[in-house]
């Protein structure tokens, strides 16, 4: 039996490589003490769960896999196509090839805490990253989906690198004569169009929890402008703000 206390064993194998640890686990295997069995179970849970993101992951990057014969992949998505305020606003992200980043996925089925763990990732490996917005003022000139292509086109124009195929979550964005691989539910099928869903996702919730400071009572940094009934109610009793969509809110007030 080893002499280590768990509290040290622990820490040794907090501490452990891969390799290094799976050798340590079998070194300590015949330890009979309750508290080293529940470690290495502990242990062993975490490298199942790894192994599994692992798996998710690898089935999230076959469409970069499928077309890995051109240098710049890039993923595009939006969010805040129906919210009553604020922007429509599209991301645009290039990944390295090989890139990993455990548990990127679809912005809408991570938290926030997640979503902006995995953002500052993003932004730190990311080839190149680009940001698009349409006003609620331009939503109400132009209609929500023009708007939408029109914010998907300035993000592919603000990269920094130019891609050679983007992939796109859904749609096919008009006036861009890069080859383009729409993908139903792409945020959720790609890692590059899950990294654009998540750095757009983030960029739109921060800018409506700034506006939350400038026009309070909306409750705009919890519902980030989507219609709750504290934002409704607001609507009626405080009336419309300059970042309100006219086209949207003709139900409310």
């Amino acid at each position: 039996m080893s002499k280590e206390s768990i509290k040290e064993i622990d820490s040794r194998l907090k501490m452990a490589e891969d390799a290094e640890k799976e050798q340590l686990m079998k070194v300590y295997a015949p330890d009979d003490r309750a508290g080293v069995q529940k470690l290495l179970e502990k242990y062993r849970k975490q490298k199942e769960k790894l192994l599994a993101e692992k798996e998710r992951l690898a089935k999230m990057r076959q469409y970069e896999e499928k077309y890995a014969d051109h240098a710049f992949i890039c993923g595009i998505d939006e969010v805040g196509r129906g919210p009553l305020a604020g922007p429509v606003v599209a991301g645009a992200v290039i990944l390295p090839k090989e890139c990993e980043i455990l548990y990127i996925n679809d912005s809408k089925k991570l938290s926030a805490a997640k979503r902006d763990e995995l953002y500052d990732e993003i932004m730190d490996k990311a080839v190149a990253v680009g940001l698009g917005m349409a006003s609620p003022a331009r939503i109400d000139e132009i209609n929500i989906l023009q708007a939408t292509y029109e914010a998907m086109r300035q993000a592919i124009g603000n990269l920094k690198v130019k891609p050679d195929l983007l992939l796109n979550d859904a749609v096919t964005i008009p006036e861009v004569v890069i080859p383009q691989v729409p993908i139903i539910k792409g945020d959720a099928k790609s890692v590059s169009i899950a990294a654009a869903s998540i750095v757009a996702k983030v960029t739109r919730d921060r800018l409506m929890e700034e506006y939350d400071k400038v026009l309070p009572g909306y409750g705009f940094a919890s519902n980030k402008g989507y219609g709750s009934a504290e934002h409704i109610k607001a609507l009626q009793t405080l009336g419309p703000t300059l970042i309100h969509r006219r086209s949207f809110i003709g139900h409310f007030v």
